[in-house]
């Protein structure tokens, strides 16, 4: 596994766990609002300093008892084919495992679950339908994204939705069409959108809505989830 990044502690990235995130390399979407184009752009992978399995299986085995959990995400986890493998050594050590992920590769994902590998999943909705493609930057299938969806919705596995909002891409209406296509049930967090070293260097002019507008679409989806928030407010 190529490993990119490693955050060695955070309380938000996994709900109610004390846990660290690593960053795996390579995306196949190009999400034009995306801020980690070092773990995106083939060029700037090229660039981006590598941690080695080795170096980061020993930091696993010192903080056992310190740590409950560790954060898989990206780029894109599940285009890597040795990621089952890779979960398998993090179990080895007892800990919980989060994968977060675009949702694109729902056989890998059906894979983790039947094999008890993951424990959470965070799934990123980028768009309605319609407008997917747009957003991921890329030609998407939206039946894979949505044999994803059922996948989860159907297992026993614990898991959420979320959504960045992003003006000029997403608006109101856009989150309703979406809580209509993932709900009813389950957890959906919106997230603002934040113009900081984003892929499409355009997109750092792009102002955040206001909480008080993401309050208003909050209010208007929340009656089809179990849960809905959103995330910093």
């Amino acid at each position: 596994m190529e490993i990119g990044g490693l955050q060695k502690v955070t309380l938000i990235d996994y709900p109610g766990k004390i846990a660290c995130t690593v960053f795996v390399v390579g995306c196949n979407f190009r999400c034009p609002f995306c801020y980690s184009s070092e773990l995106v752009i083939p060029e700037k992978i090229e660039n981006q300093p590598r941690i080695k399995e080795a170096d980061f299986f020993d930091f696993l085995k010192e903080r056992q008892g310190l740590l409950e959990g560790v954060v898989i995400c990206g780029g894109e986890p599940t285009i890597n084919k040795d990621l089952p493998a890779f979960i398998k050594k993090i179990k080895k050590y007892n800990y919980l495992v989060k994968l977060d992920t675009n949702g694109s590769n729902p056989s890998m994902l059906a894979k983790l679950i039947k094999a008890k590998l993951i424990d959470y999943v965070a799934m990123d909705i980028k768009a309605p339908q319609k407008k997917y493609s747009e957003a991921a930057g890329r030609k998407v299938n939206v039946l894979d994204i949505e044999k994803s969806i059922n996948i989860l919705k159907n297992s026993k596995i614990e898991y959420e939705f979320r959504t960045t909002v992003v003006p000029g891409l997403l608006e109101k209406k856009d989150i309703i069409e979406i809580a209509k296509w993932i709900g009813p049930g389950g957890k959906y967090f919106l997230q603002n959108f934040r113009p900081e070293k984003t892929l499409n260097p355009a997109f750092e002019k792009i102002r955040p809505y206001k909480d008080d507008y993401l309050l208003e679409i909050k209010k208007a989806i929340e009656p089809f989830f179990d849960i809905c928030k959103i995330r910093g407010i």
